[in-house]
């Protein structure tokens, strides 16, 4: 029987799956961040197969499975996928190998069917989208340089940039300050901002910040709303302009929404984006992820190897998630 190594590679951590073609979960495991664009290819590469060695155990001989289907952090673009998909294929981890973005796991094992929407908001924000013919519509994901903005650390960043400018008087008054100053326990923001600048204290430690960023804007400082409005209105911008390159608009389409930001279901956040997509694109369906992309890597690695409903099934009940029920 056939198996397929399955790999969601995220910033934070790498998880991976060997699963048989009948949906049987074999094994998982958990490594660390998958980082290519800032360790580099090789070095992001030798996470998967630590990860997958602790796994399946020191003595484990390659091929580890027949099919990876790897979808990661990092590739962003299609030469970012061709180059992580070359560098797996030359570890003879697998007999033939599949990489794609992460943001494809998402909707895979979010969505009741293959094709649909998927917006990611965590510490980034990303989105793609999937035709019922196969036809994609994705975005470059590089940070502002393309275009984007939000996710945790773009809210962290914003909450500071707030917060110091209420402290020195540049900005309006805003609980933001108090935030800022409680979260890290200082007596001035500008202690976080030269902190941040000297290195003494990471810019990751931003993503902090979303929660009581929520808080204050639930509890009517208008900054605060403004920031969080503004998040709402990019995650329905990306996944509508998906839908309208697809031509989805118009029809029943789920769209799955993913990533820490969103998977916490603050009410405020979600009511806005729920606003949102009623208002410009009625027919579409709103779905939280509720299983882990490491089951839409698999899902899709099960697609490839032609499987049935059936091994989709198992393999979700092995994650112990409902299966989403079709959209009409």
């Amino acid at each position: 029987m056939k198996t397929v190594l399955a790999v969601d590679g995220g910033n934070s951590k790498t998880d991976v799956a060997l699963v048989t073609e009948d949906g049987t979960v074999l094994a998982r495991g958990r490594g660390a961040g998958f980082t290519p664009q800032s360790s580099g290819v090789p070095a992001a590469v030798d996470v998967l197969g630590e990860a997958t060695l602790r796994m399946l155990g020191a003595a484990a001989a390659t091929p580890y499975a027949d099919l990876v289907s790897a979808y990661v952090a990092g590739a962003d673009l299609p030469v970012e996928e061709e180059r992580l998909g070359e560098e797996i294929s030359a570890r003879g981890y697998g007999k033939e190998v599949v990489v794609g973005n992460d943001t494809f796991a998402l909707l895979r094992a979010g969505a009741s069917r293959p094709w649909g929407v998927a917006v990611v908001c965590g510490a980034g924000i990303n989105a793609v989208g999937v035709s019922p013919t196969g036809e994609v519509a994705r975005y470059p994901a590089l940070g502002r340089l393309s275009g984007d903005w939000g996710g945790g650390y773009g809210l962290g960043e914003e909450a500071l940039w707030h917060a110091v400018r209420a402290e020195d008087g540049r900005g309006p008054a805003t609980l933001l300050l108090d935030v800022v100053r409680g979260h890290f326990g200082t007596r001035l923001v500008e202690e976080v901002v030269l902190g941040i600048h000297f290195g003494e204290l990471s810019s990751d430690v931003l993503h902090g910040l979303v929660p009581p960023l929520l808080a204050a804007a639930a509890e009517g400082d208008a900054v605060a709303r403004e920031v969080v409005e503004r998040q709402a209105d990019e995650v329905a911008v990306m996944g509508v302009v998906a839908m309208r390159r697809l031509g989805l608009l118009e029809r029943p389409c789920e769209v799955v929404l993913g990533g820490g930001v969103l998977t916490a279901r603050h009410p405020l956040l979600m009511g806005l984006v729920e606003q949102r997509y009623a208002a410009q694109a009625p027919s579409a369906t709103l779905l939280v992820a509720d299983v882990p992309p490491i089951v839409g890597a698999a899902l899709l690695g099960l697609d490839r190897l032609g499987a049935g409903p059936e091994a989709a099934r198992r393999l979700r009940e092995s994650f112990s998630g409902p299966i989403p029920a079709p959209v009409p």
